[in-house]
């Protein structure tokens, strides 16, 4: 199945969520129509009759209107106007004498947008399709009244000369709600309708089924040229001017465009730009539409990059780009966070269960990446299409083969007294791939690198494929230098190398989640060395009250590369916090010899550098000497020779 006509199925199928939900900041649209951003709301009656006029909350700014396919796609100099809902420009007869500017190409004509507007909805009305709504803006909007009554009810601000004001002119207090509240020019302002007509349920017209019907109806009734869709297989009002707006609102860079008539678009293979692509306007719309929803719904957006996965069903699926946290807890349930390895593979394996019996065996499932081939163009950079026990089973393969304890969540609660303050909730799960880019390149990453990298591991977690050692070395590398990383940052980096380490040697060695003290590899004993010797010094410069790095941190990069000699460097500095751990120091130092004990005498001289394994070691080691929260003593420590 290709993806256009993956996504025309799923709007079909999903035909029940057209328009507002409060699932998703972005709506899904009815075909013909396009959402934008008003400012002002003007209430009129069924016969046209100016009643009020109030601001638009910017909360509540996105208002769904019909829209020509020009005006969709509208630019330059001379924007195409929308048929009922646009800017002062289109709607106001009288807007020239308040001082309104239009665009320039309609310099030599002003009232050029305000009679094309007229003429388009007169004809509209004029159709079979005719709504009460539209004969009650046209009715009121030809009185050309419009911009008068509004500075009437002080919602447009004038001067003394009755003209509009500029920002600058006005004098306003910090926080005052006016039209410079959500605008910086009045002349940009967006009206939209509210129709009041008795017995009419629904006054607010961007949100009228009957409305939207009404235009849909009336505009695809005007196209009278029909041809083959290659998306449906029926004759349909083929479009060459497909819908933007995709990844988000302002948007400009479309899919589909064959409008380059002086390039290399189509010419040499075709005469014509519909000869290349033929593909039917609902079809086009229902797509598009589709797609820009799943976006704003589920999906995950970096930059100029996108990222969804969807069921054609319209049934929700987990996400490729998520982690295990987001992937299986609800913001209600961070309470209940599985605080073993246990406890999170059983709750991934319901939440995955929920996800089957939803979306069913063999229901189909799309995973799509998106991203700018130019400022105008969209590359689908990804795509798969699977059955949905391929696709569940490949995601929960990934949440289990590289999971790892993290603990770089922060969420905001309040305290007792109820000051708001993050707090770190630790997850054992698979780390997202964004934040695999930041612990392998750094937080500071530029866009390019970071999408590049989201774009490497989508392979790995849809398909299966392999980590790229070269991305599992670089996070081990970054982990290793703790010395140049804040402790938050170094942190995240390690549980992430670990994690990271741990799938890339999945199939070939089994590395469990806490200690092996069984495990005799040169790597993951000499980071149980490291460990040892970083706690040690920890402990004792917290008692003393000291705040600064230990050998082990500093010595740390070192390590990874000469462990052999870098050991005796550490072990030799180690001497003083023996002293002053006192009888602890036995604990310690019998911990020390119980690691050594289980290197063979060949891999301990060894200075050759280790591998990301030595990071697993060293964290396991830690977690374990750190789970006591009292201090050893020489009485309870785990040393069989202490008394």
């Amino acid at each position: 199945m290709n993806w256009i006509q993956s996504l025309y199925e799923t709007y079909e199928n999903c035909k029940g969520m057209i328009g507002y939900s409060s699932e998703s900041s972005r709506p899904l649209l009815p075909i013909c129509h396009i959402t934008i951003q008003a400012h002002i709301e003007v209430v009129i009656d069924g016969n046209g009759n100016f009643r009020d006029a109030r601001l638009v909350d910017k909360d509540d700014s996105t208002t769904i209107i019909p829209a020509t396919e020009d005006s969709a796609s509208r630019s330059g100099s001379r924007p195409e106007g929308h048929p009922l809902s646009d800017k002062l420009q289109y709607l106001a007869g009288d807007f020239i004498n308040f001082g309104g500017e239009v665009t320039s190409g309609f310099a030599k004509n002003p009232t050029e947008p305000y009679d094309n507007f007229i003429k388009n909805l007169t004809a509209w009305c004029n159709s079979p399709y005719s709504h009460p709504k539209a004969r009650a803006v046209l009715a009121y909007v030809r009185k050309g009244t419009l911009m008068r009554d509004l500075a009437n009810h002080k919602i447009l601000l004038v001067g003394a000369d009755g003209k509009l004001l500029s920002k600058d002119q006005v004098r306003r207090e910090k926080n005052a709600k006016d039209i410079f509240s959500i605008l910086n020019a009045q002349d940009d302002a967006v009206i939209r309708w509210v129709v009041q007509i008795p017995g009419d349920i629904e006054s607010r017209a961007w949100r009228d089924v009957t409305l939207w019907d009404s235009w849909t109806n009336y505009y695809l009734s005007s196209k009278s040229e029909k041809d083959v869709c290659i998306v449906t297989g029926d004759k349909q009002v083929l479009t060459n001017n497909h819908p933007k707006y995709i990844r988000r609102e302002g948007d400009n860079a479309k899919i589909i465009s064959a409008n380059d008539t002086s390039g290399f678009t189509f010419r040499g293979r075709f005469i014509d730009d519909s000869q290349a692509c033929g593909v039917g306007l609902e079809a086009s719309h229902k797509a598009h539409y589709a797609l820009a929803w799943l976006i704003s719904r589920q999906g995950y957006q970096e930059g100029d990059l996108a990222v969804v996965a969807w069921a054609v069903s319209g049934a929700k699926t987990p996400q490729p780009t998520a982690d295990t946290y987001a992937a299986i807890y609800d913001a209600e349930e961070e309470s209940e966070i599985a605080d073993t390895a246990q406890d999170m593979a059983i709750r991934l394996k319901k939440k995955i269960a929920g996800y089957r019996q939803e979306i069913g065996e063999r229901e189909d499932v799309v995973v799509m990446a998106l991203d700018s081939a130019t400022p105008g163009r969209l590359s689908i950079v990804y795509y798969r299409a699977l059955k949905g026990s391929e696709f569940l089973e490949r995601i929960e393969n990934w949440h289990e083969t590289c999971a790892w304890r993290h603990t770089y969540h922060l969420v905001e609660k309040q305290d007792e007294k109820g000051k708001t303050r993050k707090v770190s909730v630790p997850f054992y799960g698979a780390p997202a791939p964004a934040d695999i880019a930041e612990a392998a390149y750094g937080s500071r990453l530029d866009d390019k690198l970071k999408k590049a990298t989201i774009k490497r591991l989508l392979p790995c977690i849809v398909d299966g494929q392999p980590i790229p050692r070269d991305l599992v070395e670089s996070v081990v590398r970054r982990a290793s230098n703790r010395a140049g990383l804040s402790g938050y940052d170094w942190s995240k980096a390690l549980t992430i190398a670990c994690a990271l380490y741990r799938k890339y040697k999945h199939g070939k060695e089994k590395f469990e989640m806490s200690l092996d003290e069984t495990r005799k590899t040169r790597d993951y004993l000499f980071g149980r060395l490291l460990a040892i010797a970083d706690v040690l010094e920890e402990r004792t410069l917290s008692e003393a009250e000291k705040n600064r790095p230990t050998n082990a941190t500093r010595y740390m990069q070192q390590f990874s590369q000469r462990p052999f000699s870098t050991w005796k460097q550490i072990h030799e500095l180690l001497t003083p916090y023996f002293m002053r751990q006192g009888d602890n120091a036995s604990y310690y130092k019998w911990l020390i010899a119980q690691v050594k004990d289980l290197f063979t005498p060949e891999d301990f001289i060894s200075n050759k550098p280790l591998t990301g394994e030595y990071l697993l070691g060293y964290y396991c080691q830690r977690q374990k000497m750190w789970e006591k929260k009292e201090k050893p003593t020489s009485d309870t420590n785990d040393n069989p020779n202490s008394k």
